[in-house]
């Protein structure tokens, strides 16, 4: 099992660092004396962030970007290439959130949610791990780690929340396959996925970042408004918090751990999914726990769609 001796002076790429897990990841980096190479959608967190960690003393070089288009994490690796060489850590961490019944994202919605969850990861792993391996074969005692967020929705499949769940899914198979062929030619450099659940990280507030050429969209259909009070209210009611996620990926990173559960108790729904899919059985209500809660979202539903007629 490769792992990684997090030492001061160390490289680490993180994006999406203006806000939640990623301003936590860059903020505890910024504490181990890790040099930094952030990169965000929005301008003004990421100056914000880079002020506040430059005070702290360590190096940050910071880019904005769109994590959906290579072009931007290809300029993220070319200063992070000039300025520091290859990175030791690469965290794929920039994700956007979007609900609603599947059948009603349009695609814009699909092309925007699949950039940016799923795409923003494969341009990181594309461009960012031949650069460690590179480093490895250069340096005997070179270690990178690569952390893909994905999300529980990356294992379970909770209704009304088609495309994010889609896109999870995807980096799930995506960062498991990584880390196979990983082992197959290399020792040094390994992979983990983040699945968490409820964390308050601001993902439910998404929409601020939709693309200018979305924003002159129609309204939220109903099913769309639906899951985003939803979405605001487990999201915003979670105990663990962006800062708890940040210190488990740093010990999954030193440990080589694949997996990092934020709520390890959530697993026992992914077992009964599972279960479900080996032995054929029809998936099990994902409410059967919470009854009230599965109620409410079919009442709530059904009656919006009353009114469409």
């Amino acid at each position: 099992m490769s792992t990684l001796n997090l030492q001061a002076g160390q490289t680490a790429v993180i994006t999406g660092a203006g806000s939640g897990f990623g301003l936590e990841l860059a903020r505890l980096g910024a504490k181990k004396g890790l040099n930094l190479v952030l990169t965000d959608v929005q301008q003004d967190a990421l100056d914000a962030a880079v002020a506040e960690l430059s005070a702290t003393g360590v190096k940050v070089v910071a880019l904005r970007g769109d994590v959906s288009r290579a072009e931007d994490i290809q300029a993220l690796a070319d200063i992070c290439m000039e300025r520091f060489g290859a990175p030791h850590i690469v965290i794929n961490n920039a994700g956007v959130a979007h609900g609603g019944l599947i059948w009603e994202h349009t695609q814009r919605d699909w092309e925007w949610v699949i950039g940016v969850n799923l795409f923003g990861v494969i341009h990181g792993m594309r461009i960012f791990t031949p650069l460690m391996l590179a480093a490895a074969r250069k340096d005997p005692s070179y270690q990178g780690h690569m952390v893909n967020v994905a999300s529980m929705a990356g294992l379970l499949n909770s209704p009304n929340m088609g495309a994010y769940n889609v896109s999870k899914h995807a980096v799930v198979s995506l960062s498991e396959t990584l880390y196979q062929d990983l082992a197959l030619v290399t020792e040094q450099v390994h992979a983990s996925v983040l699945c968490p659940y409820f964390v308050p990280t601001g993902i439910h507030l998404s929409h601020r970042n939709r693309p200018a050429d979305m924003r002159s969209e129609g309204k939220p259909t109903p099913s769309q408004m639906i899951a985003q009070a939803m979405s605001t209210k487990a999201v915003t009611s979670g105990k663990v918090t962006a800062t708890d996620t940040a210190e488990l990926v740093y010990k999954a990173i030193e440990s080589g751990q694949f997996y990092i559960y934020t709520h390890p108790q959530a697993l026992g729904m992914v077992q009964t999914r599972l279960e479900d899919v080996v032995q054929g059985r029809n998936p099990t209500d994902p409410f059967a726990g919470k009854p009230e809660i599965g109620l409410q979202l079919r009442q709530a539903l059904r009656e919006a769609m009353e009114k469409q007629g």
